[in-house]
Order: structure tokens, then sequence, then C-alpha cells
């Protein structure tokens, strides 16, 4: 089964878009269909979407470890003088947006883009390697 690498990525983006186990993405292991159930879905999942053996659940950014984790290795490698600046953003709300911030004040947004894009991409291509999926970007 071949499934498109921007398709795997949009669902984890809807799964990792609300709070835990809000939203939902379930990846059909044999037709590579992603079922999407969450409060502002109205598609029906299907009746046997349980069966573990065939419905694969889409991890969230939080499961690959994108967030947090993320931020925390790309400021240790590019901006290693605002590791400390960062931890500490990290301990209260609005984090993300501070963090950004402090990006366009040091002019490293589209370095951060370019880090997470390519770390996105990787952890995709691994996670489906782990479910024995074929991810493909040219479908």
């Amino acid at each position: 089964m071949q499934v498109d690498l921007n398709d795997i990525e949009l669902a984890i983006e809807f799964v990792s878009s609300a709070y835990s186990f809000d939203n939902a993405a379930y990846l059909n292991s044999e037709t590579g269909v992603i079922y999407y159930s969450g409060d502002a879905v109205d598609e029906e999942l299907p009746d046997d979407i349980d069966k573990v053996s065939k419905y694969i659940s889409i991890p969230s950014k939080r499961d690959l470890e994108l967030g947090k984790p993320l931020v925390l290795s790309f400021v240790s490698k590019e901006m290693p003088d605002e590791i400390d600046n960062v931890y500490s953003m990290f301990r209260s709300h609005g984090a993300y947006s501070k963090f950004k911030s402090l990006l366009q004040s040091l002019e490293y947004v589209e370095k951060w883009y370019s880090y997470e894009n390519a770390a996105v991409k990787n952890a995709i291509t691994e996670w489906c390697k782990e479910n024995s999926i074929e991810c493909r970007t040219d479908i």
C-alpha cells in the first residue's frame, strides 16, 4: 500500500490541532484511505475502526516529538546563546508565540521553518517505515 506523505502530514496536523484525544485520524492499512474523527468532522467512521490489524492510528506531533523537543534541538544547534531564554519560554503559556517572536527578532524564521519541515518529513518517513507503509511524495 502506498500513501502520499502530504496526506499523512495533513492528518498529523489535524490530530495535533486539538487537545489530546479531541481529534483522531486513522489510516486503513489495506486501502490507504485516512478517516478523520472530531467535533468539526461530519464523516462517519467505518464500523470496524477498532480493528487494530486494519487501521493505524495517526500520531500527533507530540507523539513524534515534533513540539518542544524539536524547538530545543533547533535552538541548541542554531542559536545556542538563546537556549536558557527558550527553556524559560517553555515554562509558561504562549511559548510558541514567544519563540516565534524571538525567531523574527533574530531573523531565524526561514531557518526554523526549513529545519521544522525537514524534521517533520523525516519523522513521517520513519513512522511509515515502522508501520510498514510505503510513503510516497510523487503520488
